[in-house]
């Protein structure tokens, strides 16, 4: 199985443009929310962490129809130890 994504970027006039990568990243509220495929047929979605930063996001995925979700970013103060491990997109764990 693949783990190229298959795009289709829209502009506001409903022109459609079709492109793939391996992940994609949209800037929302000032992070980097980092999408790819991770070959089993699942979609991987993370935000990016930087060294020192004092917040962490939380993504919050709640139903809204059949086909349709909300995806909501919270931010808390983070605690992270020096040893501690961020899991984001570019970890090679699978959890």
């Amino acid at each position: 199985m693949s783990d190229t994504l298959q795009l289709i970027l829209e502009d506001t006039d409903g022109t459609q443009l079709e492109t793939s990568c391996t992940r994609v990243a949209v800037i929302w509220q000032g992070k980097e929310l980092w999408i790819q495929h991770d070959g089993r047929g699942q979609l991987l979605i993370g935000v990016d962490v930087e060294e020192g930063d004092a917040e962490y996001a939380n993504l919050l995925l709640r139903p809204l129809a059949t086909n349709l979700v909300s995806l909501q970013l919270e931010m808390e103060p983070a605690d992270i130890g020096e040893d501690d491990h961020v899991h984001g997109p570019d970890c090679d764990h699978h959890h």
